[in-house]
């Protein structure tokens, strides 16, 4: 019985890495090129309207009529499928943005993205955040 307990570390290590790889932790700016996850879980949100018009952490201008969203887990100007998984309705968005350290939620959207996955009367909503890259490649879709 000497050897279980080194099997049971092992499997105690495997299932730690298995925790935190589900549940990504916030990252800089700096530090936002080395996310890695291709799908991600978690809850979305939109943005005020005290927003419109202000600077983005990537440099633009902020409107809540175009398809942006701010993440602290996924990389600027990474182009993103979100699913709300209430309904399946899905909308593709570019991140732009940063939300406060402090904020547990996956994405905050502008309206117009809010609107498309039919949530803006709920405020927040469960979503699949799915990674396309650099390129916007795929349009939104009801």
């Amino acid at each position: 019985m000497g050897c279980f307990p080194g099997i049971v570390l092992l499997i105690s290590g495997l299932s730690a890495l298995e925790v935190s790889a589900q549940s990504p932790q916030p990252v800089s700016k700096t530090h936002a090129k080395k996310a890695t996850a291709k799908v991600q879980f978690g809850i979305a949100s939109y943005y005020s309207d005290k927003f419109n018009g202000r600077s983005t952490a990537n440099g633009e201008i902020f409107n809540q009529r175009r398809m942006t969203a701010a993440s602290n887990t996924l990389p600027l100007n990474t182009w993103v499928r979100v699913i709300n998984l209430h309904n399946k309705k899905t909308a593709i968005v570019k991140i732009t943005d940063r939300m406060h350290p402090k904020n547990k939620r996956l994405i905050d959207l502008s309206k117009a993205a809010a609107k498309i996955l039919d949530f803006l009367s709920f405020g927040l909503t469960r979503v699949k955040v799915e990674v396309l890259g650099s390129n916007r490649t795929r349009t939104n879709s009801k």
